[in-house]
């Protein structure tokens, strides 16, 4: 599985890069770019709590396989529009769209199958180097995407994460999960109904979900306007927006070997939010930063205090939940951490259309210090995890 999902997340990364490059070329426009964010991720927030009831009563790695399909399918069509000439902005958001929905069944799927390959002990290490395969691709695919976007062009970036995906489909199909859907008569209303209720009296677990929603609200622009930072700020071009994404990604890596290598489970959220506290900072001085050197350093700080945040808050919310319930709590908690991101990305995007992408980048670091400070000193249910 870690083998599978690392050769195809390589290539998403390929193609995130060049679409987004793509994107910003054609539209030549921040709020274009950040509403190609906002389509990939709103299927996400829409429909992840039905696909996590899906996920707790069928097959997982069925559902995982015709999410694969469906994004295999169009990362080929978006590479013959490129090639052919007839690509417009419209076809990308479209397709974007598609695979938003693909991935709101394939993630709560993925996410609930995951801890179920490993010990309950070792839950923590495999989600940090789950997250080092998401991250490690992250480094990889832009740096091979890069290349492939100078040298070859965009419709080869998107062919090559097409034939990404037959590693991931081939891994799935050579994996026996052990987890057993159990028969039920509840209806798909009622089970989404017996996962909320409980995230609700579960304590602390509420205010995690609301806190995976802020924090990927103002965090994730950082990725998203990283196009805009590099060619208006830096007046650099796809090599700069490159350099940027590989250090986001190498910093990210380097944050999820530090959560691997941690013996402690006791505190977590407070590491956290402390953590959190930290990376609105580097945000904030990136933002602000016109020296490209110290960027480079705080993109690569931002990206690995990103992933300790993201994987310690993960590893507490699966601790709490059985596997009966795992795909409906996971999806309740991926729709407040997939749907901060559209959002946040739409904001910001019409807010850098009327300022600009440095204000906007300090500011979101500014009300991540603030997030990170309410629930350190005003909400202790989270505090005591």
């Amino acid at each position: 599985m870690w083998l599978g999902a690392c050769t195809s997340t390589i290539g998403t990364w390929m193609q995130i890069l060049a679409q987004s490059w793509l994107v910003y070329r054609l539209s030549n426009s921040s709020v274009y770019l950040g509403l190609d964010a906002f389509f990939g991720q709103i299927p996400i927030f829409l429909l992840s709590l039905f696909g996590g009831v899906f996920a707790d009563r069928k097959s997982r790695r069925s559902l995982l396989l015709m999410s694969q399909v469906i994004q295999l399918v169009c990362a080929f069509l978006l590479a013959a529009l490129v090639a052919t000439g007839v690509v417009r902005v419209w076809h990308i958001w479209c397709l974007s769209f598609t695979v938003g929905v693909a991935q709101s069944f394939g993630g709560p799927a993925y996410s609930a199958l995951i801890p179920t390959l490993v010990d309950k002990k070792d839950l923590q290490n495999a989600i940090a180097l789950n997250s080092i395969q998401f991250n490690l691709a992250r480094v990889v695919g832009p740096a091979l995407g890069g290349i492939a976007l100078a040298k070859l062009g965009a419709a080869w970036c998107f062919t090559l994460n097409g034939i990404s995906y037959v590693a991931v489909i081939f891994t799935l199909l050579a994996i026996r999960p052990h987890f057993v859907p159990e028969k039920t008569a509840e209806s798909v209303i009622d089970s989404m109904r017996v996962g909320i209720d409980f995230i609700r009296h579960r304590a602390g677990m509420l205010s995690l979900v609301a806190l995976a929603f802020f924090a990927t609200l103002f965090s994730y622009p950082l990725i998203t306007f990283l196009p805009v930072m590099a060619r208006d700020v830096f007046h650099g071009g796809a090599n700069t927006f490159t350099l940027f994404l590989c250090l986001s990604g190498a910093g990210s890596v380097a944050g999820a070997l530090v959560v691997a290598a941690s013996q402690t489970h006791a505190g977590q959220a407070r590491r956290s939010l402390l953590v959190m506290l930290l990376l609105g900072v580097l945000m904030a001085g990136f933002g602000l930063s016109k020296n490209l050197s110290l960027s480079t350093v705080l993109v690569f700080a931002a990206g690995a205090g990103l992933m300790i945040v993201f994987a310690l808050n993960s590893t507490l919310v699966q601790h709490y939940v059985s596997d009966s319930m795992r795909g409906r709590v996971m999806s309740v908690y991926n729709v407040a951490f997939r749907g901060g991101m559209p959002l946040g990305s739409l904001i910001s995007g019409l807010l850098i259309h009327q300022t600009s992408a440095p204000t906007i980048m300090a500011g979101n670091g500014l009300l991540i210090v603030l997030l990170a400070l309410y629930f350190l000193l005003l909400r202790r249910d989270v505090v005591k995890l």
